[in-house]
C-alpha cells in the first residue's frame, strides 16, 4: 500500500476578488463595487495574466469579521485551494479590525494565498516593513470606524437637542419625508423629514388617555375595551390575547410603558443624550396634553403604590453559600428558596440543593455570620508585628517583580521608536503619506506618554498595598462590632467585599469563613506571628513556604501586574 501524502497541495493559481461596503454605503453599493473593481483591474490584473476564480461580496461594515458570509466563504474556498491570491481595493475593505484582519493574512499565507491591495499593489503583507504600513492602514481604519460612531451618535444627540427624532416613532405616529429643491439642500440635505400623527392610528391612543384620565378603568380593562373596539397594536399584537382554553390576558406591559412615554406630549426625552422631561420640545403635534401626561403618571403612580406586591426575602448569603456533602469532591453551591410566600409571614426561606433533601434554614445559617466575624478579629497588640512582618514580604515580593515589570515597560518605550524609526524610513521612500505620518506621530507620543505614567507608577505600587493593609486593618478589627449596627443591605455589601464563600455542612453549621484578599492575607500573617512567639522576622522564616502560598493580596497575575484592592472608600461607608 502507497503512503498517503500528508503535504498540502499548493494552490491553484488565479485571483479572488473581494468587495466590500459599509452599511453607511448600503442604499447603493453598486457605484462602491464598480468602483473597486476598476481599482483592483487597473492596478493588479493589468500587470498579471492569472484570470479571476471568483468576487467576494459583502454588505456589512468591516469591524467583525463572522457576520460577513462573503469574506467567510473566501476563507473557506482559500483553505480548499482555489486560488493563489486576493484582490482588495485597500485595507480598510479588507476589515477595520486589526486584530482579525492579520490574523486571515497569516492564515493565508500559510495556505500559499497572497493578500495584494490596489492602492499599494507592490505592498506585501508578510514582508516586516511592509507589514507596518498594512498593520497602521488596519489601526487607522479602526481608529476611523470609532470616531465614524462618535460623530454619529453627536449627531443624533445634536437632532433630539433641537427637537428632532431619530429612529421609528412610537405607536400612533408615521416617518415623513420630502425631496429637497436646490435652494434649501445645504440646509436640510438631500431630504426633509418630519414625523405627523398617523390618521389610521392616532385615535386610538386619544381614546386609551380618555379611558385612563376617567380613572375608572385598570389598565386591563383597558385592555379589554380596545380589544372590544377590534383595535390591536401596531406590530398587529393584540391588547389582549385570548388562548385555547379560553382564558384572557390583558398585554397591558406594553400600553403601560406608553402611558409613560412623554413623546405622546410632544417632549423629546433621552437618557443617553442627557435630556430630561420638560426642557426641549419635539416638532410634531403631540396627541395629549403635557398636563393630561402628568395627570396620568400620577394615577398610575397611585395605583402602585396600593397594588399589593408578591414580597420576596432578601438572601443574605445569595451567591455567597456552598454546602460540604460526603460523596463530592468540591462544595456543592446553594441557592435560595421561600415556600409559602402566599402566607402572611411571606414564608419559610431555605439554603438548598436543587431536587435533593438538602434545605436548610436561612435563619440557622445567617445568625452564625456575626460569631465568625467575630472570630477573625486582630488583636491590636499584634497590628505592628503584622504591619513589620506584612511590610517586608511586600518589599521581597515587590523586589522581585519590579525590575520585570519595569523591564518590560522600557522594552515597549524602545519598541516605539524602532517603529518611528522604520516608518520614517517608508516616509523617505515615498511609501506612505505625510499626513498618514502626521497621524502616526501623535499615535507614537500617547503611547509614550501612557509608558512613562506606568513607569512612574510603580515608584507608588508600595505606598498603596501599605495604605490598604491599614484601612484593612481598620475594617478588620471593628467588623465583629459593626456588623450588627447595619442595614441588611450594607451587611451583605460587607460580606461581598471580605467573604469569598462560606461553608457549612447538612446540618447548617459554619465549617469555615473562606476570605477574599486582603483578609484571607490578614488572617494567615496573623497567625504566622502568633506561632513565630511575636517576632515577625522569625515567623517568616519558619513559615516561609506557607507565606509564599498565603499571600493573595501581594500575588502578581499574568501580566505582571500586582493586584490590588482599594479598601479606604469601604472604610469610609462603614463609618458613615
Amino acid at each position: 500500500m502507497s503512503r498517503r501524502n500528508s503535504k498540502r497541495q499548493p494552490p491553484k493559481p488565479g485571483w479572488a476578488v473581494y468587495l466590500r461596503t459599509s452599511s453607511e454605503e448600503a442604499q447603493n453599493p453598486e457605484n462602491s463595487q464598480r468602483r473597486q473593481r476598476h481599482a483592483i483591474e487597473h492596478s493588479l490584473f493589468a500587470r498579471s495574466p492569472l484570470a479571476v476564480f471568483n468576487e467576494y461580496i459583502d454588505n456589512l461594515s468591516g469591524r467583525y469579521a463572522d457576520n460577513r458570509p462573503g469574506y467567510q466563504q473566501m476563507l473557506e474556498d482559500a483553505r480548499a485551494g482555489c486560488f493563489s491570491y486576493v484582490a482588495v481595493e485597500n485595507a480598510e475593505r479588507f476589515g477595520r479590525n486589526d486584530t482579525e484582519a492579520l490574523v486571515a493574512i497569516d492564515e493565508l499565507h500559510e495556505l500559499g494565498v497572497a493578500v495584494r491591495f490596489a492602492d499599494y499593489p507592490d505592498l506585501d503583507p508578510i514582508d516586516p516593513d511592509d507589514r507596518i504600513l498594512v498593520s497602521l492602514s488596519f489601526t487607522l481604519a479602526r481608529r476611523e470606524s470609532i470616531k465614524l460612531g462618535q460623530r454619529v451618535t453627536g449627531g443624533l444627540h445634536a437632532k433630539l437637542r433641537t427637537g428632532g427624532f431619530v429612529g421609528m416613532p412610537p405607536d400612533g405616529y408615521i416617518n415623513c419625508e420630502q425631496k429637497t429643491e436646490t435652494a434649501v439642500k445645504t440646509e436640510h440635505g438631500k431630504y426633509m423629514r418630519w414625523i405627523e400623527q398617523d390618521p389610521e392610528r392616532s385615535h386610538i391612543w386619544r381614546l386609551a388617555w380618555d379611558l385612563l384620565l376617567a380613572d375608572r378603568m385598570t389598565l386591563d380593562e383597558i385592555c379589554e375595551e380596545l380589544h372590544r373596539r377590534g383595535y390591536h397594536y401596531r406590530s398587529g399584537r393584540p391588547f389582549v390575547q385570548v388562548k385555547a382554553n379560553g382564558n384572557r390576558k390583558a398585554n397591558k406591559n406594553t400600553l403601560s410603558t406608553i402611558f409613560h412615554n412623554w413623546f405622546y406630549a410632544g417632549w423629546v426625552v433621552s437618557d443617553k443624550a442627557e435630556i430630561p422631561p420638560k426642557t426641549v420640545r419635539g416638532q410634531w403635534l403631540p396627541i395629549i396634553s403635557t398636563e393630561e401626561f402628568e395627570q396620568g403618571l400620577d394615577i398610575l403612580a397611585r395605583r402602585s403604590r396600593h397594588r399589593v406586591v408578591k414580597r420576596k426575602y432578601d438572601y443574605l448569603l445569595k451567591g455567597l453559600i456552598y454546602v460540604e456533602l460526603p460523596r463530592e469532591l468540591k462544595p456543592v453551591k446553594l441557592t435560595g428558596s421561600t415556600s409559602n410566600t402566599h402566607r402572611p409571614g411571606g414564608g419559610t426561606a431555605y439554603y438548598c440543593v436543587p431536587s435533593s433533601d438538602i434545605n436548610i434554614l436561612c435563619s440557622i445559617i445567617d445568625q452564625q455570620i456575626p460569631v465568625e466575624l467575630m472570630r477573625i478579629q486582630v488583636d491590636p497588640e499584634l497590628i505592628p508585628l503584622i504591619r513589620e512582618s506584612y511590610s517586608d514580604e511586600l518589599a521581597r515580593k515587590l523586589g522581585h517583580l519590579r525590575p520585570s515589570e519595569r523591564n518590560e515597560l522600557q522594552a515597549a518605550l524602545r519598541s516605539v521608536d524602532e517603529e518611528e524609526a522604520r516608518t520614517a524610513r517608508l516616509f523617505a521612500a515615498g511609501k506612505i503619506t505625510e499626513r498618514v505620518w502626521d497621524n502616526l506621530w501623535v499615535e507614537w507620543q500617547d503611547r509614550r506618554r501612557t509608558i512613562q505614567m506606568n513607569l512612574e507608577a510603580l515608584q507608588q505600587k508600595r505606598e498603596h498595598h501599605i495604605a490598604n493593609l491599614d484601612a484593612a486593618l481598620t475594617i478588620i478589627a471593628k467588623v465583629g462590632i459593626l456588623y450588627n449596627k447595619l442595614e441588611r443591605s450594607d451587611q451583605k455589601d460587607l460580606l461581598r467585599q471580605m467573604v469569598e464563600r462560606v461553608v457549612v455542612n447538612p446540618e447548617g453549621m459554619i465549617i469555615r469563613l473562606e476570605l477574599l484578599p486582603p483578609f484571607s492575607y490578614l488572617r494567615h500573617v496573623t497567625e504566622r506571628v502568633q506561632n513565630s512567639g511575636g517576632s515577625a522576622v522569625e515567623g517568616k522564616t519558619k513559615t516561609s513556604a506557607k507565606a509564599g502560598q498565603c499571600s493573595d493580596y501581594v500575588q502578581s497575575d499574568d501580566s505582571g501586574r500586582i493586584r490590588t484592592y482599594d479598601l479606604a472608600l469601604k472604610r469610609r461607608q462603614l463609618y458613615h
